[in-house]
């Protein structure tokens, strides 16, 4: 019944909306990304998730950083209603082609708003690194720098997953603290030693326990796998780690080609030496206790660097949009609500905390009060 009447609710104020001039409808146009996003259908998200929508083309493209040339991809909707935004999606080795990222980008450019997603090498090979934001910055500037994308020099700056936080960090660097019309970050970070505790410990900063999900324990392995183990073993281990995590983005599309390449996750495992090969079998049977034992005395490694937390990054000046899943076991949703207390005094933040979402991506049912909000978060981002 709650379904049933949250989705009558929606088609009612989508008619409504409807007639009620511009502000409305950019609301109803908001409530269409909301129902893409989380991939609804039926009579009523049908009619919702296709209000105002419009035709988009794709570009493939190469962006100058300081580390050489990088990947991008330009969506462009055939009405441009919003400003272009960089968008930079979280840990994944398919880094532009990942496809949560391109349906993500296909659904604002459906609702008008231009997108250039681009591949930052680290994020490719699970590496949390400040290499990341300079990345990311470089990016930025170039987009802004293009008047057929920004015409007033301003770009919105996206952010999913540990990107997101990484994309706060850049957007108060002095190159590009004047270039960005606002900030988001999707389930991402204020603290990213906070964050490894957490996904090492379970334990939240009130000292409540909510068990993390392995995946993220397994990426705090990639990156301390030099703390860790001897040089030599540092990238058979990777290797065999990326196998496993290949095998588990597998399992969310095809499960037989998933079996075999956890089968070859165990194998790898078995060539390794110790002490990496008893950190491979942790990671195989998902023994995110034993491993987070292990790791938590090297997480100090990140601490205090303000490219990778942006709770002490200095120098932004745009508007902050945070976003959290409620429940989120990668990044805890304590992370956006401890990062808009530390910048609300210095920059509009927009925080908005949901049931709808899990670690960064709408797809949850909830009630009226939840999708009101979200509509709105949306409708203020892409307004700014």
């Amino acid at each position: 019944m709650r379904r049933v009447l949250t989705r009558s609710f929606l088609l009612l104020a989508v008619m409504a909306a409807a007639l009620l001039g511009p502000s409305a409808c950019g609301h109803v146009r908001s409530a269409g990304l909301v129902v893409r996003a989380a991939g609804m259908h039926g009579w009523w998200a049908d009619p919702v998730g296709g209000f105002e929508t419009v035709g988009y083309r794709t570009e493939d493209t190469a962006i100058q950083v300081r580390a050489g040339r990088i990947r991008a991809r330009i969506y462009t909707p055939a009405t441009v209603r919003s400003r272009t935004v960089l968008l930079t999606g979280g840990v994944h080795a398919k880094g532009i082609d990942e496809p949560r990222l391109t349906k993500f980008a296909t659904d604002l450019a459906r609702g008008g708003t231009p997108v250039v997603t681009a591949e930052v090498p680290d994020l490719l090979r699970y590496r949390i690194t400040p290499a990341e934001t300079d990345t990311i910055e470089d990016a930025a500037v170039w987009v802004a720098s293009q008047p057929a994308l920004a015409p007033d020099g301003k770009i919105g700056l996206y952010g999913i997953s540990f990107a997101g936080g990484l994309s706060i960090s850049a957007a108060g660097r002095p190159s590009l603290r004047d270039h960005v019309a606002a900030v988001l970050s999707f389930g991402g970070h204020g603290n990213l030693t906070r964050v490894a505790k957490y996904l090492c410990t379970g334990e939240w900063p009130d000292g409540t326990i909510h068990p993390p999900h392995d995946y993220g324990a397994v990426v705090m392995l990639i990156n301390l796998a030099d703390q860790v183990v001897p040089p030599d073993q540092v990238e058979p281990l990777r290797t065999a780690i990326v196998s496993f995590m290949t095998a588990s983005h597998l399992d969310m599309v095809d499960k037989p080609a998933a079996a075999a390449e956890f089968a070859h996750a165990r194998q790898l495992q078995q060539t390794l030496p110790e002490p990496a090969r008893t950190y491979m079998g942790y990671v195989n049977d998902r023994n995110v206790h034993a491993l987070g034992a292990l790791l938590l005395p090297h997480v100090s490694l990140f601490a205090n660097d303000p490219a990778l937390s942006p709770e002490i990054a200095p120098g932004i000046r745009a508007p902050v949009f945070l976003i959290h899943g409620t429940d989120d076991n990668v990044v805890p949703s304590s992370e956006s609500r401890l990062l808009a207390e530390r910048l609300s005094p210095q920059v509009p933040v927009h925080l908005l905390i949901t049931p709808l979402i899990t670690h960064a991506e709408v797809d949850r049912d909830a009630g009226v009060t939840d999708i009101y909000y979200l509509i709105r978060f949306w409708y203020a981002l892409l307004n700014s």
